[in-house]
C-alpha cells in the first residue's frame, strides 16, 4: 500500500471512530523493523519475558474479557490470559506464554497459546502460537501454527517501542501460512468501551500478505492493552474490552481445549 493511500486510510478511520485531535499516518523515517521476510539476527540474552510497553504492559495473572460481534451472529467471549509459565522457543528466546480463548457461552471455538517477548529497547515481539479450532468438542484445524526458527517460521514485532505514525513491520512470517503484517496509523486517538474511556490511544493498521482483502484497525490503551478491534475488509467483526482483572497463578496453562486445566 503506497503512502499516498495509506494517508487516505489514516483519514477515514478518524471519521469512522469519530475521534478528536486525530493524527493520520503521515510518512515517518526510514523503519528499522523488519518487514515481510527479513532475516533477523536477535540475541536471546537481549530479550526478556518481563514486558512493561506501555501499550500492552503483560504482568502475569493479568487477564482481559472481550466481546466479539459480527453482523447478527451470536456475541463471543474472547478471553486472554497472561500466564505464569515461559517457553524456550527454537531460536533460543524465552518467551512469556499468553493465552487466548474464543468461546460461545461454554463452548470452545478457539485456543491459542502464543509466545512473546521484549527486547531491550521496548518492543514487543511475536514469536508464534499453538492454536486449535474446535467443533463440539474436537479439534478441527490446527492452521496458523508457528514457532520461530521452525521450517523457516520468522519472529515480527507486535507493539514497537516506539510507535511512529507511519512506522510499518513485520508481524510474523511462515510462507504461505502466516504472513501478518502492521502499521502506525496514530498516536493520538480517543475510544470508548464497555470497559471506560481510553485517551493517547495507539491505532494501528493490520494486514495480510495472502490474503490481501483483510484490514483490522486495533486501538491499545496506554497501560492497559489492546482495546478495541474493527474488522474493516474480509469480515466486519468488532471485539471491545469489557474488563481486566487479576487471576491466579496456573491460569491459562492447561492443555488446548482445557484452558484451566
Amino acid at each position: 500500500m503506497n503512502r499516498r493511500q495509506g494517508w487516505w486510510v489514516g483519514t477515514l478511520v478518524c471519521a469512522t471512530l469519530g475521534a478528536t485531535g486525530c493524527t493520520s499516518a503521515a510518512p515517518s523515517a526510514p523503519d528499522a523493523l523488519p518487514q515481510g521476510d527479513d532475516p533477523v539476527d536477535l540475541d536471546p540474552k537481549d530479550f526478556t519475558t518481563d514486558i512493561d510497553n506501555e501499550y500492552w504492559p503483560m504482568e502475569p495473572g493479568t487477564q482481559w474479557t472481550y466481546r466479539e460481534t459480527e453482523g447478527e451472529g451470536d456475541a463471543l467471549t474472547v478471553t486472554v490470559t497472561v500466564t505464569t509459565a515461559t517457553k524456550q522457543i527454537a531460536n533460543g528466546i524465552t518467551a512469556r506464554v499468553v493465552r487466548d480463548t474464543v468461546a460461545n457461552g461454554r463452548e470452545i471455538l478457539e485456543d491459542t497459546v502464543d509466545w512473546y517477548a521484549q527486547d531491550a529497547v521496548g518492543n514487543i515481539w511475536y514469536l508464534g502460537e499453538e492454536t486449535a479450532e474446535f467443533e463440539n468438542g474436537d479439534v478441527v484445524s490446527t492452521e496458523g501454527s508457528f514457532e520461530a526458527g521452525v521450517d523457516g517460521a520468522l519472529p515480527g514485532i507486535v507493539i514497537p517501542a516506539q510507535p511512529t505514525p507511519g512506522l510499518a513491520y513485520r508481524q510474523e512470517y511462515l510462507k504461505g501460512e502466516a504472513e501478518d503484517n502492521g502499521e502506525v496509523l496514530s498516536v493520538n486517538e480517543q475510544v470508548d468501551v464497555p470497559y471506560g474511556h481510553a485517551e493517547n490511544v495507539l491505532l494501528t493498521k493490520d494486514t495480510i500478505t495472502i490474503e490481501p482483502d483483510v484490514l483490522e484497525y486495533k486501538l491499545y490503551a496506554p497501560g492497559v492493552g489492546p482495546v478495541l478491534v474493527l474488522g474493516i475488509s474480509g469480515g466486519s467483526a468488532r471485539e471491545e474490552l469489557l474488563s481486566v482483572r487479576q487471576v491466579p497463578d496456573g491460569t491459562g496453562t492447561g492443555p488446548l481445549g482445557q484452558p484451566n486445566g
